[in-house]
């Protein structure tokens, strides 16, 4: 998981790596709100980010507003920290697309619970990105079987979409998970079988 450190104090980029640096997190900071927006917008991997509010060249509430406006390569959980703690900012900052909102001077504990947290969140997401893809490709799959079909009416061989005729087996093998075990219908049995048996059987003395 990776975890982005935004903020402009270099001395409180040093105490939240102290705090981050022995959790197996690999490390990303920005000491400006211009560089944590281009973090967050070019990470190919999922990002817990802890944006300090106050930055120069744009604020944290305007870089979540601004990841959330445009889809990022990869889930983002955004924690907003900063000393402002009215219910109004709050509201201000979670409107703009925060997920989370922790006010200075923090708990270590606390603030490692809720990167934890985040990085759960992130995971669960990419997770189900990764599941919906996978039901996609497999409903285009099955797609491939719908429509018309040309089948011969003589030996049952489907004409493909390069106008080389295969055995129906062959043909849905290909396009679909399914595999075919052989075996014979009743009717088939009557009408085919049974007539090649009689001739083989014991005749009375």
């Amino acid at each position: 998981m990776t975890v982005l450190l935004a903020d402009d104090n270099a001395m409180n980029r040093d105490l939240l790596r102290a705090i981050f640096s022995q959790q197996g997190y690999d490390l990303l900071e920005a000491t400006n709100g211009v560089e944590a927006l281009d973090i967050l917008e070019k990470t190919p991997v999922p990002v817990v980010g802890l944006i300090d509010w106050e930055m120069p060249q744009m604020e944290g509430v305007e870089v979540c507003r601004r990841v959330r406006a445009h889809k990022s390569p990869a889930p983002r959980f955004l924690i907003l920290v900063t000393v402002r703690d009215s219910k109004r900012d709050v509201v201000t900052g979670l409107s703009a697309g925060a997920n989370d909102y922790v006010t200075k001077p923090f708990d270590k504990t606390e603030l490692r619970a809720r990167v934890k947290i985040g990085a759960q969140m992130v995971e669960l997401e990419q997770a189900l990105t990764q599941r919906v893809e996978e039901l996609a490709d497999a409903l285009a799959k099955v797609k491939q079987l719908s429509g018309l079909l040309p089948i011969c009416s003589y030996c049952k061989k489907i004409r493909d979409d390069r106008n080389y005729w295969q055995q129906v087996e062959d043909y849905v093998g290909n396009h679909s998970e399914a595999t075919f075990s052989h075996s014979i219908c009743p009717d088939c049995y009557v009408r085919i079988v049974e007539p090649q048996l009689h001739p083989l059987e014991p005749k009375p003395e």
